[in-house]
């Protein structure tokens, strides 16, 4: 992975921290993004990475059939389960994840590479970085990129640098996924 261009995404993904709170209703834009959805191989394993070693929680888990005007036609048995994670929100900034029963969903044949064209990064920021780091590379199928260590990226307009942790792995799928810990209580 290209550090320089690593450190240039997670400043870009920082801006979201300066504010920490919602946006003034005055200064809101007419669209929220609600969620992420990720297609997963096993959501056993998604899970356990999630759910039990970053310590979000499950809002909605669903099989559900498809297409839904063909649901009494046995020939037309199609289903996929779709479980909603969050973490300090139920309305914004949730992960979704789904796994296609059937039929199955075949992997990529040509993988996306961490920090490619097209490929995602969910950054996740805790001030449990050593304990829910350790937690998620632990995880079967993790990917350790980047352990925890200290950077700080140029502040807001004159403002001073931000001091963060940052740490990088893929989920058991491949999504690239920062564990990050802001060194600051507010950056304004």
């Amino acid at each position: 992975m290209d550090g320089l261009r690593g450190a240039w995404l997670s400043l870009l993904l920082l801006t979201s921290l300066a504010y920490g709170g919602p946006v003034p209703e005055d200064q809101q834009v007419p669209i929220d993004l609600r969620r992420t959805t990720l297609i997963v191989a096993d959501m056993a394993v998604s899970l356990a990475f999630y759910q039990e070693a970053l310590g979000l929680t499950v809002a909605y888990d669903q099989v559900i059939r498809t297409p839904r005007e063909a649901l009494d036609d046995e020939s037309a048995d199609r289903s996929l389960r779709l479980v909603l994670l969050q973490a300090n929100d139920d309305f914004i900034g949730m992960i979704g994840l789904i796994e296609y029963l059937k039929p199955r969903r075949p992997a990529r044949i040509d993988p996306i590479g961490p920090f490619s064209i097209g490929s995602t990064v969910l950054l996740f920021n805790t001030p449990e970085l050593d304990r829910i780091f350790a937690a998620a590379r632990a995880t079967p199928g993790v990917r350790v990129l980047s352990e925890p260590a200290q950077t700080s990226f140029p502040g807001y307009g004159e403002g001073p640098a931000i001091p963060v942790r940052v740490s990088i792995l893929t989920d058991p799928d491949g999504y690239v996924v920062e564990l990050n810990e802001l060194l600051v209580e507010r950056l304004r």
